[in-house]
């Protein structure tokens, strides 16, 4: 017999969704960092054995809007969790609140929801146990597992509870081919490391306001010729990403090239250019152009 479903990861921004996700798949599907709304896209994971596939999607992190593009981010995580078979939730083991609880309430209404507590590793077994009594006072949800993504801990508990749910089926009907492990193209993907690294290393208010546009992507036998834009909202914020005689961007390049090359298993030359768009977050069209189209 066999199994199939798609899961929705949700919870809100850095409760170690993505951290997640990827650690189930086994690959890096999608960037991570110690900043807010590092997922701006609904991404899939893709995990396949031999008698089931599980489909992850990682959403963005739950925050309250402040501009059109954060608007499309919130769109996005709602579409996922109205077309998913398991809602799996991600509660920050380290800033746990009841509005949260109130929220998880809702989504046992839309579909089964298995509750994951993350970042056991940092906090005491003292400070999990009152999370894991008023979230058991929800008798809708399937199950709570105290989880640990660095350690390896109960991530076998997270896909076993899953499959505790999905019906059985009789014939191997997996929607992607067993070698995938995401939904996104690898032009995707390398905007996405160069912005990871964006993150990683530029100050607190500037991550949010940069996307990434790869105006050039020529893959030859054992090269790969690439070209991308570092969109910025203010002239101030460019010369931050530039940084002295160019030293950040050339950080932030040379990191993102190990990872690419990484990925791709080949050698990269890549150039990275800065362009400011100003307030392009609230603006449809740039949205839009930078890949932040919002689902139907």
């Amino acid at each position: 017999m066999f199994k199939f479903g798609y899961i929705g990861v949700v919870g809100k921004t850095n409760a170690g969704k993505s951290t997640l996700v990827n650690a189930l798949v086994g690959e890096k599907v999608s960037i991570v960092s110690p900043k807010k709304q590092t997922t701006r896209n609904n991404i899939m994971g893709i995990l396949t054995k031999d008698n089931y596939q599980l489909v992850f999607v990682d959403t963005p992190g739950l925050h309250k809007s402040k501009n059109r593009l954060d608007k499309y981010m919130m769109k996005n995580v709602r579409t996922a969790i109205s077309g998913v078979d398991i809602i799996l939730y991600i509660v920050d083991g380290t800033r746990f609140n009841e509005e949260e609880n109130k929220y998880i309430k809702t989504l046992t209404d839309t579909a089964p929801t298995i509750v994951g507590i993350s970042k056991v590793d940092a906090g005491s077994y003292e400070k999990i146990y009152p999370i894991i009594k008023s979230l058991g006072e929800n008798k809708d949800i399937k199950a709570i597992i105290p989880f640990s993504s660095y350690k390896n801990r109960n991530l076998d508990e997270v896909i076993k509870e899953i499959l505790k749910i999905l019906p059985e089926q009789e014939t191997k009907s997996f929607e992607f081919d067993e070698d995938m492990y995401t939904d996104k193209s690898v032009r995707f993907m390398t905007a996405e490391i160069i912005r990871e690294k964006a993150l990683l290393l530029l100050n607190e208010e500037l991550p949010h306001g940069i996307a990434i546009c790869v105006t050039k992507f020529d893959e030859r036998k054992n090269l790969v010729f690439i070209d991308v834009d570092i969109i910025c909202e203010r002239e101030s914020h460019k010369s931050i990403i530039i940084g002295k005689h160019g030293s950040k961007i050339k950080e932030i390049a040379s990191r993102a090239r190990t990872d690419i090359e990484e990925m791709l298993g080949k050698k990269v030359m890549l150039e990275c250019f800065v362009k400011v768009k100003k307030n392009w977050r609230d603006n449809e069209n740039e949205i839009k152009n930078f890949g932040y189209e919002e689902l139907n």
